[in-house]
């Protein structure tokens, strides 16, 4: 077999067959601690696709962080053909200050392709996306909802990628949405550069979630799988396939007041069904909060107190709505399957 070249990531060498932490200069803050861009590379003895993973490029976005650590430590890995670039935290500054943004208040994910003499978005921006994101094959970027709102597991594609949807159903997240791409965001640089990237939506910002966690980790694998990056060996089964999604809308309160929902994200809801009630505080006045669409809960607002206008329930409407229902009943028996613990977690 012939040795491959090792991977060059800034300073660093990685032979291959070894693992390695390079850190890529960022900043400098103002009481002079530097900041850098963390990646872990794996870079396997064999050939194979250069693939990223990437989490917390909105800082408050920690479910993702979760997801990079489980799997640089998932066995399947170890026996890597290709090269794995993981990034588990990109926006640093908002990690350590748990906000969405950076400290400018800008939307890293809306500063691509970003520019080395911009601002601090976009030189962060055009750090990751040149030394990390084009130099890979595919990627797959792991974010969650806001603050105070919760989504179910889902991946987000482009349509009319076939390879992307291929990828898409072996990733095999309760449900698969298509979403068009936005101006300034990693998706639509990465695809005008010829990377294929599935984007992770998964549970809430600032909290941990167990089966987010696991949907993200069960679901990169079976990926890097089907790219021939492992074999299937210790590699979760999918339950089932994906719900295609290519609409989705948000119920938003007809009133100001206590929120009391009653469905569950995941949940299969139909048109007229009643998914929350808002009171006010002395109990006189209650407003239903009627579905308009028949479809998948795969999103909500999880705080009870709410503003009119405010947006409550996220539904996406099925392509094959005789599928959804089977999907919610898995989600259900998912969230009911007693938690994965690693090894040194166990007391």
């Amino acid at each position: 077999m012939t040795m491959r070249d090792p991977f060059i990531l800034g300073d660093q060498s990685v032979a291959p067959g070894t693992r390695q932490t390079v850190e890529l200069p960022v900043s400098v803050l103002s009481d002079h601690t530097p900041v850098t861009l963390s990646a872990h590379v794996i870079h396997g003895k064999r050939p194979g696709p250069v693939m990223f993973v990437s989490a917390a490029i909105h800082g408050d976005e920690v479910i993702g962080v979760e997801v990079v650590r489980r799997l640089l430590r998932a066995a399947p890995v170890a026996r890597l053909s290709g090269t794995l670039v993981a990034v588990p935290i990109v926006n640093t500054f908002g990690f350590i200050n748990r906000s969405r943004y950076l400290p400018d208040r800008r939307d890293l994910n809306r500063s691509f392709p970003g520019s080395p003499q911009g601002s601090l978005a976009a030189r962060l921006a055009h750090l990751f996306l040149t030394e990390i994101v084009t130099r890979c094959d595919v990627g797959i970027d792991l974010h969650s909802a806001a603050v105070g709102r919760t989504n179910l597991p889902q991946i987000r594609l482009t349509a009319g990628n076939a390879r992307l949807r291929a990828l898409g159903a072996a990733f095999a997240a309760p449900v698969t949405m298509m979403s068009k791409t936005r101006e300034g965001s990693l998706r639509l640089v990465a695809e005008n550069a010829g990377v294929d990237l599935l984007l992770y939506e998964a549970g809430e910002g600032l909290r941990f979630d167990e089966h987010a966690a696991r949907a993200g980790v069960a679901g990169i694998l079976r990926v890097m799988e089907r790219l021939g990056m492992i074999s299937g060996r210790g590699v979760p089964r999918a339950r089932g396939n994906s719900v295609i999604c290519e609409r989705s809308s948000w119920v938003r309160a007809s009133s100001g007041g206590l929120l009391r929902t009653l469905k569950r994200r995941g949940d299969y809801v139909e048109a007229g069904q009643v998914l929350g009630v808002v009171s006010d505080p002395f109990g006189e006045r209650e407003a239903e909060v009627i579905a308009d669409v028949t479809g998948i809960l795969v999103g909500r607002s999880d705080l009870p107190v709410v503003n009119e206008g405010d947006a409550l329930f996220h539904i996406a409407e099925p392509l094959e709505p005789e599928k959804a229902e089977a999907a919610a009943e898995r989600f259900d028996a998912d969230l009911e399957a007693p938690p994965l613990f690693d090894e040194d977690e166990i007391i």
